[in-house]
């Protein structure tokens, strides 16, 4: 993934944040950035950490066979490890938007992607001194912030 895959035309300030190869399922990263995209970041936020806590759950809307409903959303689930790393991503784009000097309160998510990053190679331990191979998938993360037009 070389550089921002978001190009902005309009000429309108935006704070930009990229996670690059973060070692979680690009499922779950699927489900949570379309979670928390168009919302405003302190909503975004509490989501967040409402999945880190175990008390909001993220509907599962591609990724959902097998998947147990959850009240009020149908199938859905709570990608706890993939929240830490799209929270900690949240907090630069957040960071980057207070050093462009955007109105901290107007933000809110414009832009929130991910795509497979690269796949790393990893040696699991068997029995016998074996051992077996196995793939850990890695994504990339990036997540676009804006103004709003009208104050929240």
């Amino acid at each position: 993934m070389k550089g921002y895959t978001y190009r902005d035309e309009t000429g309108v300030n935006v704070a930009r944040a990229r996670g690059i190869e973060i070692p979680i399922s690009p499922k779950k990263a699927y489900e949570l950035l379309n979670a928390i995209r168009g919302l405003p970041v302190a909503r975004a936020k509490t989501i967040l950490e409402g999945v880190r806590d175990l008390k909001h759950p993220v509907p599962f809307r591609r990724y959902n066979q097998e998947t147990a409903h959850k009240r009020g959303i149908g199938p859905g689930r709570y990608p706890k490890k993939v929240a830490v790393h799209v929270l900690k991503v949240l907090e630069n784009a957040e960071s980057n938007a207070e050093y462009e000097g955007l109105d901290a309160d107007r933000l809110f998510v414009k832009v929130a992607s991910s795509a497979r990053g690269q796949i790393r190679k990893a040696q699991m331990p068997r029995a016998h001194g074996r051992s077996s191979t196995w793939n850990e998938q890695t994504t990339n993360v990036e997540i676009v912030l804006a103004e709003s037009k009208e104050a929240s």
